[in-house]
């Protein structure tokens, strides 16, 4: 095996190992064991540092996958462009406004959930989360290709 394929195979598996541990592991003990707004303080102080790490992951694997080409090679790099996409969009369009609207909320605790900022929020979480599954999946889909 070349050390290309292995870089690729441990971008893969760091980038699909980070998204699952946040999501499945850290994120909900977080929300189960402090409260809602120092839970969300934090996950909101890990986030910048999440969505690059998956960008470099992506971006790593993605040079490695152009310099092997090969088997698998087109699903491989349409999934590694779509999760790219994906968490580039989390990192630069979602995570800021929902940074913004945490900002004006002050605490989720006393914030009435039908108030309308709270409301915007509960929108771009859903569409972070459409995307961090969306990640998640297309990496299971690329370990499996492998």
């Amino acid at each position: 095996m070349s050390v290309i394929a292995v870089f690729y195979r441990l971008a893969i598996a760091f980038w699909v190992g980070g998204v699952a541990l946040f999501t499945f592991v850290l994120t909900p003990t977080l929300f189960k064991t402090q409260s809602r707004d120092l839970a969300g303080k934090i996950v909101g102080v890990l986030f910048p540092g999440y969505f690059i790490w998956g960008i470099v992951c992506g971006a790593v694997a993605l040079v490695c996958l152009l310099l092997q080409r090969g088997k698998n090679f087109v699903p491989a790099l349409v999934l590694l462009c779509l999760m790219l996409a994906a968490t580039s969009f989390q990192a630069l369009v979602i995570e800021p406004k929902a940074a913004a609207l945490k900002e004006q909320i002050g605490s989720f605790e006393t914030t009435s959930k039908d108030d309308p900022l709270r409301q915007e929020f509960g929108r771009l979480h859903g569409v972070s989360a459409v995307c961090n599954i969306a990640v998640f999946v297309g990496g299971v889909v690329l370990v499996v290709l492998l």
